[in-house]
């Protein structure tokens, strides 16, 4: 916008606000107001507003304010404001305290600007700050070891917490999704982290596994912390016990994996006198049992995508056999790519073992190399090995992929709940409803609290995990599901 002045022959000449636009790729200007009745002191101050300059025809305004510092406050505000408003302060200790407000203070921290202890003990103080927290929260000679001794404090209130957040997030006869994952720890003094599987393909590193319980909708209420050694199906009693002892449930639907609740914990740890039913699923290898027996087939899925169906396998339970196309498409375009990549390097060590110059023998090297690439491909189900000390020979399983092939798309959901409580349309979209607790591990390992190692080249091996985690469950309560992901991924 502008003012200007327009000639208007032998009458005062007009004074006009204007704007100027672009159509059609011209520049032309429109009249927004007609500013000749105004004294010429108040035009003139308005050419300077307009212009960019604070000042009159005369003199210019005096500075009214002089700003020594700046500090960002906006997203510390958004977030304090958010767990106020949740009053996740009164959760922690009804009685405001200087431990709280720390605690307060990190978990806030930990999502606008995560980083070690040390770091975020020098965005609070006054000398080093990095934006408000520390100044609202009265936290400006806090350092790194009242962080850790406020940890500390935290530690025997977890059981109580976690009671609090039950209380508000699940319900009796209510869904509950338990779910693990796993990171690896940077360090050698932690007595949980262990050699075991690693969901971030760091294999060779020490290992930490936490397993979290969310409600239906995916906001987490419990985490719980195990060795790194520890399978998946080891932690469904201690789960169960704290759903009806700790939380005071006695009915319940608790929805896990097929890893997880496999036969022998619903055996052991799920029997139906303890009034918790579950959702679960099939191994593939179970599913290639159905199929065999010829309970499974194409043909089932002509009109529908999902048909229930009952095997004397699974007494009193309900099968429900759901195909999906997309994962049927993804499964057959994934396959060939993996069974040529695994042929390419098997025929490699074919090759080392018919060199001249120093072949490849003794049926242990051979077997170690073999079972390197059958590991990284997940394809030695598909190839038939013949090794011996001087030589190595590979073949398709042609029957055994054509067999998986037929099942391509296909899963089946296993569950105790009655169809009087839950139909197979809503057993199925239950089951899916595990994708809640991914996004909340991706909440806690990568985009809001990183509990994964950072080991970049310029930072180091910063924001190591605590080897209980107390922090990230305070999490739940403030968690907001993002968007859909794949429930059937490993994390």
């Amino acid at each position: 916008m502008y003012v200007t002045t327009v000639p208007n022959r032998k009458s005062p000449p007009a004074i006009l606000l204007r704007e100027s636009y672009r159509q059609d790729g011209k520049v032309k200007s429109r009249t927004l107001a007609n500013l000749t009745h105004l004294p010429s002191q108040q035009i003139a101050a308005l050419r300077s507003a307009l212009a960019g300059t604070a000042t009159t025809p005369s003199t210019p305004l005096p500075d009214a304010f002089r700003i020594s510092r700046s500090l960002p406050h906006g997203h510390v505000a958004a977030v304090l404001g958010c767990l106020r408003n949740l009053h996740l302060d009164s959760i922690l200790d009804p009685a405001p305290n200087r431990q709280r407000d720390l605690v307060i203070a990190m978990i806030v921290a930990r999502i606008v600007e995560p980083a070690s202890k040390l770091a975020t003990a020098r965005g609070f103080h006054c000398d080093t700050l990095h934006h408000s927290l520390g100044e609202i929260l009265h936290l400006d000679s806090a350092d790194e070891t009242e962080l850790y001794q406020a940890m500390a404090w935290l530690v025997p209130q977890q059981s109580r917490i976690e009671q609090a957040l039950a209380k508000r997030q699940l319900s009796q006869g209510g869904l509950v999704l338990y779910d693990l994952t796993s990171t690896y720890f940077e360090g050698r003094h932690c007595p949980l982290a262990k050699l075991g599987h690693s969901r971030d393909d760091k294999s060779g590193k020490l290992q930490i596994v936490f397993g979290l319980l969310t409600n239906a909708a995916g906001c987490p209420v419990a985490v719980e912390v195990f060795t790194g050694n520890t399978s998946d199906p080891k932690t469904v009693a201690a789960q169960v016990n704290k759903l009806r002892q700790q939380f005071g449930l006695s009915d319940m639907v608790l929805i896990g994996d097929r890893g997880m609740i496999t036969s022998a914990r619903i055996r052991e740890d799920l029997p139906a006198s303890h009034g918790i039913q579950w959702i679960s699923a099939l191994r593939a290898t179970q599913i290639q049992k159905l199929a065999t027996g010829g309970q499974l087939q194409l043909s089932l899925f002509d009109e529908t995508d999902l048909v229930e169906i009952a095997h004397p396998d699974f007494p009193g339970e309900r099968l429900i056999v759901c195909f999906n196309p997309l994962l049927a498409e993804e499964r057959a375009r994934k396959r060939p790519e993996l069974l040529a990549a695994t042929e390419k390097q098997l025929e490699k060590i074919a090759a080392a073992t018919q060199r001249r110059k120093r072949p490849l023998r003794g049926k242990q090297n051979i077997g170690l190399r073999a079972g390197k690439i059958l590991n990284r491909y997940k394809m030695g189900k598909h190839f038939q090995l013949r090794i011996e000390e001087d030589s190595f020979h590979y073949q398709r399983k042609t029957a055994n992929i054509e067999r998986e092939e037929n099942l391509d798309g296909i899963y089946v959901i296993r569950t105790s709940v009655k169809k009087e409580v839950l139909s197979s349309q809503q057993v199925v979209a239950s089951y899916k409803s595990l994708s809640g607790v991914e996004r909340a591990f991706r909440s806690l390992k990568t985009v809001d609290l990183q509990v994964r190692p950072d080991t970049s080249p310029l930072t180091g091996a910063r924001a190591r995990p605590h080897p209980t985690l107390h922090v990230g469950l305070l999490r739940g309560v403030a968690y907001a599901p993002a968007l859909g992901s794949d429930p059937f991924r490993r994390r």
